[in-house]
């Protein structure tokens, strides 16, 4: 058949769930959302606003007074003191310890106590208002006369708290006036601004004032007690140094004439020069006592080869009288030699040539023998004298480092005493400088601008905590809004059950006014008391037979989610609507489990019905009712399976005969999400409309019971959206038609 293949057609469209669009953010559904809820947006703003002005006109108003300093770097130079009081600050840091200064507590003290702040109504706890809200539990019991019905033990009964002493409120109030100072660096300026919040306008300007002239007044009062401590400690101080002067001039002279020092410098300069001179000599001595040395070596190592070896040595050979005897010698030995060339042995020539040869041998031996006794005798003068010279040295030496260490040990003590001599005097000067400048008030600070009294409050700022508040409010309500819209999952307009479903909408029923019970919701369309919902059942109608127009839909079966959505209304009215138009219709009661239509249709108690018809325990004739234009098969004897007379092939062959003699079938079912019987009648049947209450039907369980229905071929035709509240849809923006107005749910008539 051909509606059976546009029916699996329909069936192969899967339920979009639209999962790429799903990451984009749709502003026109945002816009909705929020227009939708506007009122309610809008009302929480007028609400926190009233509310927030209500706090912020409740709140005492806080005045600021300023007073503008000017900070000095260093304070004007009179005398060179700078180094006892300590004032030589350079840069930033000084600055900065101004700074700290004037927020210190000290100086708060000091404006507390000059303007007694202490008994000040915005200080004192004492005169503060009780608060508005009691925390006190035993003020509470006392308020409700609880304490006289129930006797309790409070731990502060146990133990009564000591009241706040003078000097507890004084630190109270210091600290919350410190807490109402605030110190500004005017840029990069030696200027301050101390500014000063408070209640009391004129209270603040006066304290302002008196932080500045404070300021100044603390230091010049550190300065006079820096020059008095100075003063003193420079008084003690003076007195030891004197007391060390004396010591040390003592120890000096008692050191000059226990050494007998009288000139140590004289006596040091002349012994240095006879240790110059003595090393010289030394040195010459000692150049002296090696060249003797060398000569005594030479000749001993000669002795044992007799007089002529020493006749060899350079020492000897080289002296002038060895030379002169060895010339004499060498004629002599030469004469000799000539004349025995001529004589004979015994001539009386050679003779006397021969004695004259041994003379001169004779004088040269001799010779010889005291020169060499000489260099002997050179060498031990030498070296005694090299001797003598080095203990003269040595005893110089030994001298010069006598006196050296007396020297140094008179040096040691004449600097102890010039050293406290300088410190005596420089404390002496410094005395007198501080004794003559003790009085004179130099301070590094000076007020620029007095504090005036303030006109204007700086808090709170009304305006701007109000439109804050707004745009929380506003912030949070969009929030909420938004929240909430994501919370609920429930179908509210056609769009909805076409986005998520992929189904059409078939038409929209109204919510009828009042609670009407089954009856007369069954019989709305035909009484024609409700024009509005009369029209929407013809737009069902009409939907329903333009679905499909080649092939009339004969079996038609109406189901839903859960039960309470208004199924079976929708059965009976469709049947009344289909009937109008001339078609012969037959509504059948085929939720066995819970059958309302023989309520709604006023049947007597046990009236034979579908179940006993496919039982076979009655004919067609008693079982079907002839009802105002449609005919009615009830539910009849409920039995214990109703799925099983339902699945039968009886109940199949009773379908096909009834719609031999009908025009169109209407089956009411029971919810998808209670039995499985809708999912064999859609099996069955030509067409299905599925139910869903608008603004009550869950989502999932909506996608469930249609993905069922397809699951198991049913031709699921469309939806209807039932019991639409159209006021509150036309209030979200929703437009479903101009009829509606004209039938009266303009929101102009609501």
């Amino acid at each position: 058949m051909h509606n059976k293949d546009q029916s699996l057609d329909r069936r192969a469209l899967p339920i979009r769930h639209d999962d790429e669009d799903d990451d984009e953010i749709d502003l026109l559904q945002l816009w909705h959302t929020l227009w939708r809820r506007k009122w309610s947006i809008l009302s929480l703003v007028v609400v926190v606003v009233m509310l927030t002005t209500l706090v912020v006109l409740s709140i005492t108003p806080i005045y600021r007074a300023a007073s503008t300093l000017l900070i000095e770097q260093k304070a004007a130079k009179v005398v060179s003191i700078e180094q006892v009081y300590g004032l030589e600050g350079t840069g930033n840091e000084y600055l900065q310890t101004q700074f700290e200064l004037l927020r210190s507590r000290s100086l708060a003290e000091r404006v507390v106590r000059e303007l007694d702040l202490a008994t000040h109504p915005e200080f004192d706890p004492r005169q503060q208002p009780e608060p508005f809200i009691q925390l006190d539990p035993r003020a509470l019991l006392e308020r409700f006369d609880f304490a006289k019905a129930l006797p309790l033990t409070l731990p502060q009964d146990l133990e009564e708290a000591p009241a706040a002493t003078e000097d507890q409120l004084f630190d109270s109030v210091t600290r919350a006036f410190m807490e109402r100072i605030n110190v500004e660096p005017q840029g990069k300026t030696q200027m301050v601004r101390i500014e000063v919040e408070m209640a009391d306008a004129r209270m603040a300007a006066r304290a302002a004032n008196a932080l500045a002239k404070g300021f100044i007044e603390s230091q010049l009062e550190a300065r006079m007690d820096m020059s008095m401590t100075a003063t003193n400690w420079m008084n003690s101080r003076l007195g030891e140094l004197r007391d060390k002067l004396k010591s040390a001039e003592d120890r000096l002279q008692a050191y000059r004439e226990q050494e007998n020092l009288v000139d140590v410098q004289g006596v040091a300069t002349v012994t240095a020069n006879e240790l110059s001179l003595t090393g010289d000599r030394m040195i010459d001595a000692r150049r002296q006592r090696a060249e003797a040395e060398s000569q005594y070596r030479q000749v001993q190592s000669m002795r044992s080869g007799g007089w002529e070896k020493l006749a060899t040595v350079p020492a000897v050979l080289g002296h002038p009288l060895i030379q002169q005897f060895k010339a004499e010698e060498a004629r002599a030995r030469a004469k000799v030699e000539e004349l025995s060339k001529r004589y004979g042995p015994r001539h009386p020539s050679m003779e006397s040539a021969r004695t004259e040869l041994k003379a001169a041998t004779a004088s040269l031996r001799g010779q010889v023998e005291q020169i060499v006794a000489g260099i002997e005798r050179n060498y031990q003068l030498a070296v005694a004298n090299e001797n003598s010279l080095r203990a003269s040295f040595d005893a110089n030496k030994a001298q010069i480092q006598n006196i050296s260490r007396k020297e140094f040990r008179l040096r040691e003590l004449q600097r102890e005493v010039e050293t406290n001599r300088t410190l005596y005097d420089t404390f002496m000067n410094r005395l007198k400088e501080t004794a003559a400048t003790s009085d004179l008030e130099s301070a590094n600070a000076r007020v620029v601008d007095e504090a005036t009294v303030p006109v204007e409050a700086v808090k709170p700022r009304k305006s701007l905590i109000v439109g804050i508040a707004g745009l929380l409010a506003l912030f949070v309500g969009i929030g909420l809004a938004l929240l909430v819209e994501s919370l609920e999952n429930t179908f509210k307009s056609t769009e909805d059950v076409e986005t998520k479903l992929n189904l059409p909408v078939l038409g929209i029923l109204p919510l009828v006014k009042g609670r009407p019970d089954g009856s007369r919701l069954a019989h709305l369309f035909h009484a024609n008391s409700d024009k509005a919902f009369a029209e929407s059942v013809r737009t069902v109608r009409t939907s329903l037979v333009l679905a499909d127009m080649s092939t009339p839909h004969k079996r038609i079966v109406v189901t839903s989610s859960v039960p309470g959505e208004g199924k079976t209304s929708v059965s009976a009215n469709l049947a009344y609507a289909l009937a109008q138009v001339g078609d012969k219709v037959l509504l059948i009661d085929a939720d066995m489990r819970r059958p309302t239509l023989a309520k709604n249709f006023e049947l007597p108690v046990g009236t034979p019905g579908l179940a006993n018809l496919i039982a076979g325990n009655a004919r067609l004739e008693d079982c079907i009712k002839h009802l105002d234009g449609v005919d009615l098969l009830a539910a009849g004897t409920v039995p214990p399976d109703p799925l099983e007379l339902l699945s039968s092939p009886r109940f199949a062959a009773l379908l096909d005969t009834l719609s031999a003699q009908y025009t169109r079938i209407i089956i009411d079912t029971p919810p998808t999400q209670a039995v499985s019987d809708p999912m064999v009648l859609g099996t069955l049947a030509d067409a299905l409309v599925y139910v869903i209450k608008s603004d009550s039907t869950a989502t999932p369980l909506a996608i469930k019971g249609v993905g069922q229905l397809l699951q198991h071929n049913a031709p699921v035709t469309g939806v209807v959206l039932n019991q639409v509240d159209v006021k509150k849809a036309q209030r979200y923006g929703y437009r479903y038609g101009g009829y509606y107005d004209y039938y009266g749910y303009s929101a102009q008539k609501a």
